[in-house]
């Protein structure tokens, strides 16, 4: 979770709270297959934070195309110090560069580079707020404390953001928030640039693996949390986007993030705006090319969203860019559970009906 500024919720991301918790030929988006434009399909943000609307506020975060340099940090305590190799450290969280090539289909590059050197901060780690419900402006000091020990060794401006990895022996530093900077205040600063996204990781690392490095890296692209932040955890999405259960079977992010990040093309969602019928050959998201999702809009902030997950069948969810993040922005439909061929989802409120077919394609309609 990342934490918004001037809020003082307590901070718990996604790996805390866990604790705590016939086939048819393809369709694009175009006029002459009596579709929609995708961009008829792609949802206003309302809440002003990381939602799940399209018009991501790029004066907030950062884009999730091209390269990104990271530059990852390790960092001991007064009363924590640290003797072991940087190594192993580095070595648990590589994988998120790949994964992140993967799941982006190779339309992002997450270069991550390790200074391999322990950064003394100035304060013991008891100091910097993690056990007593961390604040905004804590998170902020902390960081702004590792950036100020590394600065004689790197140089801040060629890189995007940070990861400040702690010592194993700072059990206090417990979880991973990101930091998301407040565009209103100076914020963190090295080498005459300004620190925007970073996150700091805690012990929670080492349970959950180098997912955790996902998940985080996902809020700093401004994808909001599909975890419930009270009561039973994982009901919205289960495991089936990092961004819900970390842990889960999911190696991806949905069809709808991919769309949102800018990693599956305009061309590759197939939007039913108004009333009709379409039929829709899909792609698994798991590998590239093709129709990605077919999404049926029901309202200003609101849709039906169907992808084919490889070997699972047709997952359908409803989106809603108008609920905020924990909240259940988006919620998988059938009990989590993907559907089969002759299966079908229906809302007959909004006049929604996506019957799945052989093929991994589907049939949306929508009477209203």
């Amino acid at each position: 979770m990342p934490i918004p500024p001037h809020r003082p919720r307590l901070a718990v991301d996604a790996a805390a709270a866990a604790v705590l918790s016939c086939m048819v030929a393809p369709t694009t988006a175009t006029a002459a297959d009596g579709l929609a434009p995708a961009s008829d399909c792609a949802l206003p943000g309302r809440t002003g934070w990381t939602d799940e609307g399209h018009d991501t506020d790029r004066a907030l975060f950062q884009p999730a195309t091209g390269t990104r340099r990271v530059l990852t940090l390790f960092v001991d305590f007064p009363d924590t110090p640290a003797t072991e190799s940087t190594q192993p450290y580095a070595d648990h969280l590589a994988p998120v560069a790949d994964w992140f090539g993967t799941a982006g289909y190779g339309r992002i590059r997450l270069d991550v580079t390790p200074l391999h050197r322990w950064m003394r901060l100035p304060a013991p780690s008891d100091s910097y707020g993690f056990a007593r419900g961390l604040t905004f402006e804590a998170h902020e000091k902390y960081l702004q404390d590792a950036i100020t020990a590394a600065d004689p060794y790197a140089d801040l401006s060629r890189y995007d953001m940070v990861y400040v990895v702690p010592t194993k022996a700072a059990t206090v530093i417990s979880f991973s928030p990101a930091y998301i900077h407040d565009p209103a205040t100076p914020g963190v600063t090295a080498d005459g640039t300004r620190l925007k996204w970073a996150v700091t990781f805690g012990q929670d690392m080492w349970h959950w693996g180098f997912k955790v490095a996902v998940h985080e890296t996902g809020h700093t692209f401004g994808l909001p949390d599909l975890y419930a932040f009270s009561g039973a955890t994982h009901r919205y999405v289960g495991g089936w986007d990092v961004m819900g259960d970390i842990a889960g079977h999911a190696p991806q992010f949905l069809g709808w993030h991919s769309w949102k990040l800018g990693w599956t093309r305009d061309r590759q969602v197939a939007c039913l705006a108004g009333t009709g019928r379409r039929t829709v050959a899909l792609t698994p998201v798991e590998r590239p090319g093709g129709t990605k999702i077919a999404v049926v809009r029901t309202g200003e902030t609101t849709g039906y969203v169907a992808e084919a997950r490889q070997g699972q069948g047709i997952l359908v969810y409803r989106v809603d860019s108008a609920v905020q993040t924990g909240e259940g922005p988006v919620r998988v439909m059938n009990d989590q559970r993907a559907y089969a061929p002759g299966e079908a989802f229906t809302d007959p409120d909004a006049g929604v009906r996506i019957d799945v077919l052989p093929g991994s394609a589907v049939r949306v309609t929508r009477t209203r």
